[in-house]
């Protein structure tokens, strides 16, 4: 057992040492993240459907594995989190949160910024036009607890539900990570809408899907396989049960020519301020930090 404790404990002090990464040619990966990504008809028929969708392959290794990297390090350099877990709330045990790094870092700035997922994005909502609303790394640390049930876009004050997000893990995630989990077609149901992310959002909402009858869909990611969900999608994660962190990179995209709406809730106030800066309700987003990143 003392043995056991004593892997486990380096395996968690060993991501938290940057990786040199200066040595990189990262010119060599702008032709892949700017290549499109063909989807088929019935790939974008299944995601308005479903309200999210699973692709595979959509970036290669050496590129997850060198800007998963830099990610990293950003994570390490920028996160002001220094409790033990015990001594978190729901919340913040779920991960630790770094919110539009492309702004700290030119490097994770190109990753960010690729046209092959804008265009992803803009093809699975049918738009000619996406901008940024903001890029986030979740990093579920070992022993993290669950990410509740929730859906993104109550936080937004956006006036349309052209929106989506690319969830990226940046290694192969199974089960014992915490995976995203989605509950399928739940965009279109009108419960919970009004819960931000809490113990009370994983209890009440949990209760009106299973009394919905929507299915879950729970199941590992490969490595290079991307997801995309819409903003009233419900999702949640399981527990990281691993003595490794779930490193996972998202960058949310909105429609372009969004408008931003009155404040509802304290969390309309605070997305207001943080991601439309200078912005008031009624004007089209399109502040400096929401630049066009793919139009057709």
């Amino acid at each position: 057992m003392a043995n056991a404790t004593m892997e486990m404990t380096a395996a968690q002090i060993a991501w938290k040492t940057p990786v040199d990464t200066s040595k990189i040619e990262w010119s060599k990966f702008d032709a892949e993240l700017d290549r499109p990504f063909d989807l088929t008809p019935a790939q974008i028929v299944d995601f308005k459907k479903q309200g999210f969708i699973k692709l595979k392959d959509v970036l290669s290794s050496e590129l997850i594995k060198a800007y998963g990297d830099e990610i990293s390090n950003q994570v390490l350099k920028l996160n002001n989190e220094d409790r033990p877990l015990e001594q978190r709330g729901t919340y913040g045990k779920a991960f630790l949160q770094i919110c539009n790094i492309w702004t700290q870092s030119e490097i994770v700035k190109r990753f960010a910024f690729s046209k092959r997922l804008a265009k992803l994005a803009a093809d699975l909502m049918q738009v000619r036009g996406v901008r940024i609303y903001h890029d986030q790394a979740l990093y579920k640390e070992p022993g993290g607890g669950i990410t509740p049930w929730h859906a993104d876009q109550f936080y937004w004050p956006v006036n349309s539900n052209s929106t989506v997000t690319a969830w990226i893990p940046l290694q192969a995630t199974p089960m014992d990570l915490g995976p995203l989990a989605f509950s399928a077609t739940s965009h279109s149901v009108k419960v919970g809408r009004d819960i931000e992310i809490s113990d009370d959002s994983e209890v009440k909402i949990s209760k009106a899907l299973l009394e919905s009858g929507l299915p879950l869909i729970e199941e590992p990611f490969d490595l290079g396989e991307v997801s995309f969900h819409s903003g009233w999608t419900f999702h949640r994660a399981g527990p990281n049960k691993s003595d490794r962190p779930r490193k996972v990179m998202t960058i949310i995209y909105l429609e372009d020519g969004i408008k931003i709406i009155e404040p509802k809730y304290k969390a309309h106030e605070s997305d207001l301020r943080a991601w439309f800066p200078g912005q008031k309700p009624g004007e089209a987003a399109s502040s400096p930090l929401n630049p066009v990143l793919y139009t057709a």
